[in-house]
C-alpha cells in the first residue's frame, strides 16, 4: 500500500470532478483525482451526456432526418443498425478520453483507479475491485464529485436485453420495435424522441399530464405536439403499479387497472448520489430526503473542508453546470477569490426537437405579478429553417412591458442549444428587448429569429396604446 500526501483529492472524473481538479492545480496545489472506472470521464463520458448526444447526432445524420420535408416522411431513410451507432459512440468517446488524459498530464493531475472509502475527514482510502488496499491519501481538502446513478427500485426487474435504465440502454444489442419509457423527464424524453426517429412505436408514460413541466408550459406542448408528429404517443396521469417481463416482452400495470406492453422498457424516473462506496457515514455526511449531499453556497458540506460539486448535490444535473460548481468548488478549497454560482444559466435538452432556455417562464412572472409581454418568431418565419429542411420550433422572448428589459428566452428547435446564449447574454447585461430591433443579424441564420421575435413583441405594445 502506497501512503500519499496532497493538497486536494478529488473523487470522481466526470466534469465537476476535472474542472475541479483543473482549477486546483493552476493554483499550484497538488491535485490527485480517484476514478473508480478503469478510464476517467465519469457518467458524463461513459453513460450520460456525450453518449446521448452521440447518439442523438447519430441517428439524426444516418436518417437524414431533416432531409424528410424534401422527400416525404418515408425517405430518405436507410436501414441503420445498432452497430452503426455504436461504431460512432465508440470513436467520439475514445477521443474524449484522449483529450482528458492530455488535460490531466498537462496540469500535473495524477489519476489514480479505485475505490475511494472515507477512513476519516482527511484520510481516504483506495481499494481494487476485490477490495485490496493500494493508497492511503492524507488530504487537505477535498471534493466528493463522484455524480449520480438511477434511481433503480428492487421490485423493478432489470436486465440486459427489456427491462432497462438509461446505462443499460445504451449496450443495447438491437433497435427494438417498441418501445416503453417509463417518466416524462429530461432522459426520457430525450430517449424516447431519438428512438421514435429511427422508426421504434414509442410510448412515453408519466404520473403528469404532460412532459417536461419545469418548462415554459408553450414550449412544452409545442415539444409535446412536435413529438407526436413523429409518431411517439405520450400517456398522461399513470402510476406504474407492477412491472413484469414476461418472455420477451415488458409488461407495466398501472394503479388505474390498465397496461401496456412492449419489447423493451426504459426506467427513467429519477436519479440519486452516488455514495453508497464512499461510507460518508464515517465522516458526518447524509444525504438529504431526495438521495443528495447537501453543500451550502461554497459547495461546503456540513463538513467544511469537504466538498460537493455536480449531480452527487442534485439539480440542475447538467454537465455545464457541474462543471461550474467543481471550479468555484476547488477555488474556495484554495483560499481563492469566489463568485456566487450564477441565478440564470441556459437549460438544453436534446430531445428532437432540442430545447434550450434561460430565465424566466410566463408562470413564473404570472406568480410574482409582473407585467410581461411576448414576442414570438416561428421557424416558419425563417429562411434559414426552410434551407436546412424543418419548420418545427419557435424562439420565445418575455420582457418587461414597462421597462422592456428581456426576462427569459425559450427556444424549441433546430439550433436551439446554440442560439439560446445570444438570450443568455441579454439577460446578462439587462438589455431591453429593442436591443435585438436596433442591431443586424446575419441573413439567413436561426438567430435573426430574436429580431423576429423582438418585433413581434414591440408591436403588440404599441397596439395596446
Amino acid at each position: 500500500m502506497e501512503e500519499i500526501k496532497t493538497d486536494v483529492v478529488v473523487i470522481g472524473s466526470g466534469p465537476a470532478g476535472q474542472k475541479a481538479a483543473i482549477q486546483a492545480s493552476k493554483f499550484g496545489k497538488k491535485a490527485i483525482i480517484i476514478e473508480k472506472s478503469p478510464d476517467p470521464g465519469g457518467g458524463c463520458l461513459f453513460a450520460g451526456t456525450i453518449p446521448s448526444k452521440t447518439l442523438r447526432e447519430s441517428i439524426i445524420d444516418l436518417t437524414r432526418f431533416y432531409e424528410r420535408r424534401f422527400f416525404g416522411p418515408e425517405g430518405p431513410i436507410h436501414n441503420i443498425s445498432i452497430e452503426d451507432l455504436q461504431s460512432r459512440l465508440g470513436r467520439v468517446i475514445e477521443e474524449e478520453k484522449t483529450l482528458l488524459y492530455r488535460q490531466f498530464r498537462r496540469n500535473n493531475i495524477r489519476l489514480i483507479q479505485g475505490v475511494a472509502r472515507f477512513e476519516n475527514p482527511n484520510v481516504i482510502v483506495v481499494m481494487d475491485a476485490e477490495y485490496r488496499l493500494l493508497y492511503q491519501i492524507t488530504a487537505d481538502k477535498i471534493v466528493i464529485a463522484t455524480g449520480s446513478i438511477p434511481r433503480n427500485p428492487l421490485d423493478v426487474p432489470f436486465d440486459k436485453e427489456v427491462i432497462l435504465d438509461s446505462t443499460r440502454l445504451l449496450r443495447i444489442k438491437r433497435i427494438p420495435k417498441s418501445l416503453i419509457v417509463l417518466g416524462g423527464g429530461v432522459i426520457g424524453s430525450e430517449y424516447a424522441s431519438f428512438f421514435s426517429t429511427l422508426g421504434t412505436e414509442v410510448t412515453i408514460v408519466d404520473k403528469m399530464d404532460h412532459l417536461l413541466p419545469f418548462l415554459d408550459s408553450e414550449i412544452g406542448l409545442h415539444l409535446q405536439t412536435a413529438l407526436t408528429d413523429i409518431g411517439l404517443k405520450f400517456l398522461g396521469n399513470k402510476i406504474p403499479k407492477k412491472i413484469s417481463r414476461m418472455k420477451d416482452k415488458a409488461f407495466v400495470e398501472f394503479e388505474d387497472g390498465t397496461s401496456i406492453e412492449g419489447e423493451v422498457l426504459l426506467y427513467s424516473l429519477g436519479r440519486s448520489a452516488n455514495v453508497k462506496e464512499l461510507h460518508i457515514e464515517n465522516i458526518g455526511i447524509e444525504t438529504d430526503q431526495k438521495g443528495y449531499i447537501p453543500v451550502n453556497a461554497l459547495f461546503q458540506t456540513v463538513v467544511p473542508h469537504i466538498y460537493a460539486a455536480g449531480d452527487v448535490i442534485g439539480g440542475p444535473c447538467l454537465a455545464s453546470t457541474s462543471m461550474e460548481q467543481g471550479r468555484l468548488a476547488a477555488r474556495h478549497a484554495c483560499g481563492e477569490e469566489i463568485h456566487y454560482f450564477p441565478t440564470f444559466y441556459p437549460i438544453g435538452i436534446y430531445s428532437i426537437p432540442e430545447i434550450s432556455c434561460c430565465g424566466y417562464t410566463e408562470d413564473n412572472l404570472r406568480k410574482m405579478g409582473f407585467n410581461y409581454e411576448v414576442g414570438r418568431a416561428y421557424y416558419y418565419e425563417i429562411a434559414r429553417s426552410h434551407i436546412a429542411g424543418g419548420s418545427t420550433g419557435m424562439i420565445k422572448l418575455i420582457f418587461h412591458a414597462e421597462t422592456l428589459e428581456i426576462l427569459g428566452v425559450h427556444v424549441i428547435g433546430r439550433a436551439a442549444t446554440e442560439i439560446i446564449h445570444v438570450g443568455q447574454m441579454a439577460i446578462s447585461f439587462h438589455a431591453r428587448v429593442d436591443y435585438f430591433v436596433d442591431h443586424i443579424f446575419n441573413y439567413p441564420t436561426y438567430a435573426e429569429g430574436y429580431r423576429v421575435a423582438a418585433l413581434n413583441g414591440l408591436n403588440k405594445i404599441k397596439h395596446k396604446k
